[in-house]
């Protein structure tokens, strides 16, 4: 006989293994940076866009939920691609990192200014902070997404076609892995213990 108290509580969600995420993460990216090599932007832009779609398909069929932010990123891959390939104009997909990267750091610091948090959704509950740290991180990644908006329009005004999809891909990266990893120490400060009164703050997104 099923216990009925264990049958009404909601099941862990299924995660993907680190390096499946990486694969799927870095995929799409990889495979515009080779097809651009070999067939110019525009098929490289199609083969991107099938890419994130096939990305979160997969990822989907696993976990059976998708994390806020590769959703839409995958949303303007998308739209900015479609423009980019049918009207064979480059600069759309140039212009679609600024944009997304403004999206994003609008969003957590217009959040924060309601009160809210969205960067918890945004990390699919993978850390627990208390209250303080999920703010100052919050704080931190908007600012360093409009550094990366910023960024990605001194590089698409100044530089060729070639040269970018470079900077996109292993300058854009690199610079939010040492992003990322210069956040630790703010982490632990702020880690989340358990039985220390404190609770994971609500997070909308």
């Amino acid at each position: 006989m099923i216990d009925e108290t264990s049958a009404a509580l909601p099941r862990p969600k299924k995660r993907l293994s680190p390096g499946l995420k990486l694969a799927l993460e870095m995929g799409p990216l990889v495979l515009f940076f080779l097809a651009n090599q070999k067939f110019g932007i525009f098929y490289a832009t199609a083969a991107l866009m099938a890419a994130v779609t096939l990305s979160l398909v997969v990822s989907y069929s696993i976990t059976r939920h998708l994390p806020a932010m590769p959703v839409v990123t995958a949303i303007f891959v998308l739209i900015f691609g479609s423009l980019t390939f049918f009207l064979q104009d480059e600069n759309f997909i140039k212009l679609k990192v600024t944009i997304l990267y403004t999206l994003f750091g609008s969003a957590l610091i217009g959040a924060l200014w309601f009160d809210k948090l969205l960067l918890p959704a945004v990390f699919d509950s993978a850390f627990h902070l208390d209250d303080a740290g999920w703010r100052k991180l919050t704080l931190r990644w908007s600012f360093f997404f409009f550094f990366l908006a910023g960024l990605n329009e001194v590089v698409r005004r100044g530089v060729d076609t070639d040269v970018w999809v470079n900077f996109k891909v292993f300058g854009i990266l690199p610079l939010t892995l040492l992003f990322a990893l210069s956040q630790i120490p703010l982490m632990l400060r702020h880690e989340a213990k358990e039985g220390d009164g404190g609770e994971e703050p609500e997070s909308h997104f």
